[in-house]
């Protein structure tokens, strides 16, 4: 086996109950890279209540091929008490098998909850992929579903299901989680070239929530360059008196705070990323939580897309496409995208061999589904970083391909949060949201020779759907868009 380095979280220190009582849990297989692996899991103990409470304790992970027959070796070892286990491990061989053990205070780690362990694999067994051919090219940070300002996580519906949150004396947890998020996307082992954010970037998309959350995307990277975004329901017009500061729509009593500072409602905005083209879509609606695009934003598509229907295209919007996600999401067929625009984006898919990809948020979980006609394109909706399991997915774009790994946020406060929040939606949050390895962990063969590398190229200025919007694809961070 090739020599291993490990990346350890950041302890958090906390009273333990009696070391008899102490359980690990909730072992997850979270990151399967070509030559990487990323853990976690939980220590915890009942209270006199039968409350299940964090407990802090060692880390120690032992890892090895799958068809050694010697024990496993201990890869990592940190006697830092924590109770949110976090391990990465660098430095395997790609497309091989592997076993490993995770472990605290001597005692293993198990998936699920201690209900559920008489059913418990075992053996816990991965393999790691196996890169497509050719050079890496670019590397893209899909994100979505920030929520900036919200102060309760979980809700379906206001007080249903109760929801979780901050701990008081600490930050917001939408800022917390969006600082882990871009850092974790600059940090050397995951540095993405650009960061694509799918929509939900508010809460309410109220006018001081869309003014603090630009100036925090501001210091990461420049709007239309290195970020990328577009707008989700939850940054819609809205009527009302909190809303009255932002830009009234033509003939409706709806004022939009959050388009001033980003982009304007229901307008396409096509980029160039090094002959990638990147398309990002607004598929809100104005007074419901499902999608729709209106008739001129579709017919730019459609121009674009005939114009050089060859050329390698990743599509983005805040809604999932097709029926399979309409019929497995919690909120239904009505929570995604209209059935009719959505039969009229594959069909242009499928006229457009170049798109290879469509990236969408608003269900909060990490799922492939089946396009509703035969189109090679992969339809991918990516979890929430504002809660469980916090993170995002790492895109890299190589000569013969792409490979999609889900990547948790790794900063303290960021690990805790995750945890505390994986027991949302009646407890049903960690089967709902994480998805299968497969889904957020896989590789697909492309032909994308003609891409050039991030280092070598410049992104050019967005193209936009008319004369007028022109003025929203050139700004600076200190001059954010304005319309009427």
């Amino acid at each position: 086996m090739a020599a291993m380095t490990t990346v350890p979280l950041g302890g958090i220190a906390l009273l333990a109950p009696s070391l008899l009582s102490m359980v690990a849990r909730d072992l997850e297989l979270i990151t399967v890279t070509d030559r990487s692996v990323a853990v976690s899991w939980t220590t915890a103990a009942p209270d006199p209540s039968g409350r299940w409470r964090p407990v802090a304790a060692d880390t120690e992970l032992a890892l090895g091929p799958a068809n050694s027959r010697r024990p496993l070796p201990v890869v990592h070892s940190d006697a830092t008490p924590t109770a949110f286990h976090y391990v990465e491990v660098h430095g395997l061989e790609p497309g091989r098998p592997y076993w490993l053990e995770a472990r605290s205070r001597g005692v293993r780690a198990l998936t699920g909850s201690p209900t559920s362990w008489w059913n418990d694999d075992q053996r816990h067994e991965f393999r790691t992929l196996t890169p497509p051919p050719g050079r890496l090219v670019r590397t893209l940070a899909l994100a979505n579903d920030v929520h900036f300002g919200e102060e309760v996580s979980g809700e379906l519906v206001p007080g249903v299901p109760t929801g979780v949150r901050q701990e008081p004396g600490m930050a917001p947890y939408p800022a917390v989680m969006l600082d882990a998020l871009l850092g974790d996307v600059r940090a050397p082992d995951r540095r993405a070239d650009h960061l694509i954010l799918a929509g939900d970037l508010t809460a309410e998309g109220t006018p001081g929530e869309s003014r603090t959350l630009r100036r925090r995307l501001d210091s990461w990277g420049r709007l239309g360059r290195e970020l990328l975004v577009c707008r989700g329901n939850h940054d819609r017009p809205r009527t009302g008196a909190r809303w009255q500061p932002g830009i009234r729509l033509a003939r409706t009593a709806h004022h939009d705070c959050w388009g001033p500072h980003f982009l304007p409602r229901q307008r396409l905005f096509a980029y160039d990323l090094g002959g990638l083209r990147v398309i990002a879509l607004d598929t809100t609606d104005l007074d419901r939580a499902g999608g729709r695009i209106d008739a001129e934003q579709m017919s730019t598509l459609r121009a674009l897309l005939r114009a050089e229907p060859d050329r390698p295209t990743l599509v983005f919007g805040h809604h999932p496409v097709t029926r399979e996600a309409g019929r497995t999401n919690l909120g239904g067929p009505g929570f995604i995208l209209d059935r009719r625009d959505a039969v009229s984006l594959q069909q242009l898919y499928g006229r457009a061999p170049g798109v290879f990809l469509h990236h969408s948020g608003h269900t909060h979980r990490n799922r492939r589904t089946r396009p509703d006609t035969p189109v090679p394109v992969e339809f991918l909706e990516v979890a929430s970083i504002k809660e469980y399991p916090a993170g995002y997915a790492l895109l890299r774009l190589y000569e013969g391909g792409y490979m999609v790994t889900f990547q948790t946020t790794r900063t303290a406060a960021a690990r805790r949060w995750s945890a505390r929040t994986r027991g949302q939606l009646f407890g049903l949050q960690s089967r709902y949201s994480l998805g299968s390895v497969a889904d957020r962990n896989h590789v697909v063969r492309r032909d994308l020779s003609g891409l050039s590398s991030a280092r070598s190229s410049t992104v050019r200025k967005p193209r936009v759907d008319s004369v007028d919007d022109r003025r929203y694809a050139q700004y600076s961070a200190a001059d954010p868009p304005r319309y009427r």
